[in-house]
């Protein structure tokens, strides 16, 4: 209760000047940490971009190396045709010396034929297979490169990043303590709706200062009378338009100098 009723002192002894210097000092500070957040926040879409083409790669090889796999099971089944082939050719072959009749040697004869044309067919299929395997190796190969050189950017991007967010991160959190030091200087209603103004505006900012007559964040024009009283900084103003609250160049500067 006496802490309660001792901020509210404070507030009465601040006044709007001190207000609005306070909340232009918290506009910049949390600015600045918004920039931080979003590079952190940009940051690992290019680590992302690395992992998904080195996931894509690992895939492409992994599927070069099964149809290799593959290629290969089919030249050891045509290996082991052509030896079936071969040696029923030998057993033919030694069945001819033993014939009866012409029609027994023209059925062995056409069994050799046959297991000749088979032996020719695998032959082809073996050629054509290892013609694929050399083709899908040199692209595994070219691929397996672009893979280790793909992994090296990656880690030294991410060192990079990690150098990058360690930094950011100690920055912030400097910034977020100048932040909350500034935000004693506000009462609990004006802070609310500074931040209320903060998250329904898409970059962020509660507190503008005119330029040329108009609103630093919808850049609508501000009617003279306004104007005056911003610049007498003895009330709060806020932009009729967009609802963000208004300082004149007297603020800013006396911001920047501190």
């Amino acid at each position: 209760m006496t802490s309660k009723k001792a901020k509210a002192s404070e507030e009465k002894e601040v006044s709007v000047e001190q207000k609005l210097i306070a909340l232009y000092s918290l506009q910049q500070i949390d600015s600045q940490i918004d920039k931080i957040r979003i590079i952190r926040g940009e940051l690992p879409l290019e680590v992302q971009d690395l992992e998904d083409e080195i996931e894509g790669l690992e895939t492409r090889i992994a599927k070069f190396n099964n149809e290799i796999e593959v290629l290969n099971g089919a030249i050891t089944d045509k290996e082991t045709a052509i030896k079936n082939s071969n040696a029923l050719i030998k057993r033919y072959e030694e069945q001819l010396l033993n014939v009866r009749n012409n029609r027994e040697y023209d059925a062995l004869s056409k069994e050799v034929e046959f297991q000749k044309l088979e032996i020719e067919l695998s032959e082809k299929r073996i050629k054509e297979a290892k013609y694929k395997i050399d083709l899908l190796q040199a692209e595994a190969d070219q691929a397996q490169a672009k893979l280790d050189e793909r992994k090296q950017d990656l880690d030294a991007k991410k060192d990079e990043l990690d150098d990058i967010v360690e930094e950011t991160k100690k920055d912030e959190l400097t910034l977020q303590k100048k932040s909350e030091s500034n935000e004693k200087f506000i009462e609990d209603r004006l802070l609310t709706a500074y931040k209320r103004i903060r998250t329904n505006a898409l970059n962020g900012l509660a507190v503008v200062q005119i330029e040329r007559d108009a609103c630093g964040g919808c850049f609508n024009k501000i009617p003279p009378q306004h104007q005056l009283d911003i610049k007498l900084h003895k009330k709060i103003i806020v932009c009729e338009y967009c609802g963000r609250i208004l300082v004149d160049s007297d603020i800013a500067e006396k911001v920047a100098n501190q």
